[in-house]
């Protein structure tokens, strides 16, 4: 595990951006996080509830700020995000595959933000007291050929 996972993994307040309303990864990723302990909160820019639950249109709206950020939306949208974590003093952002390019890579990195990408966060959340592994191997978190 690098240590910008570590420090992500170690913060108490989540949001993630891009819950959708359907079953996509970003519904997975919360629970993941919910079930690792922290407090997570689903943001959706055209979702003011999904699956009965309240969610949030930005990062501004959440009832707390968050200390870290997992951003589950195409690449363009991921640059607005990093853009609003910087101005919020967000420090820590996740990249979901998928959400990562070259130049939101660079803007996080230009506005000193603790990024991680190019990993899968269900791999490195589990529930305290856990030590097993929810999926994947020991190699990265990638599942053998």
């Amino acid at each position: 595990m690098t240590h910008e996972i570590a420090q992500f993994l170690a913060q108490p307040v989540v949001a993630v951006v891009g819950v959708s309303r359907t079953r996509g990864f970003g519904s997975s990723a919360l629970a993941a996080l919910r079930r690792s302990g922290r407090q997570a909160y689903p943001v959706n820019e055209g979702a003011d509830e999904i699956a009965g639950e309240r969610c949030w249109r930005s990062l501004r709206d959440l009832p707390e700020r968050p200390t870290a950020v997992m951003v589950v939306v195409p690449p363009a949208r991921a640059l607005e995000v990093i853009t609003e974590c910087a101005a919020l003093g967000i420090q820590h952002v996740w990249l979901q595959r998928g959400a990562e390019s070259d130049a939101a890579v660079e803007l996080a990195r230009e506005h000193g933000i603790a990024l991680v990408h190019g990993e899968c966060v269900v791999m490195y959340a589990r529930p305290p007291g856990s030590t097993g592994c929810t999926g994947g191997s020991a190699s990265g978190g990638r599942a053998p050929r």
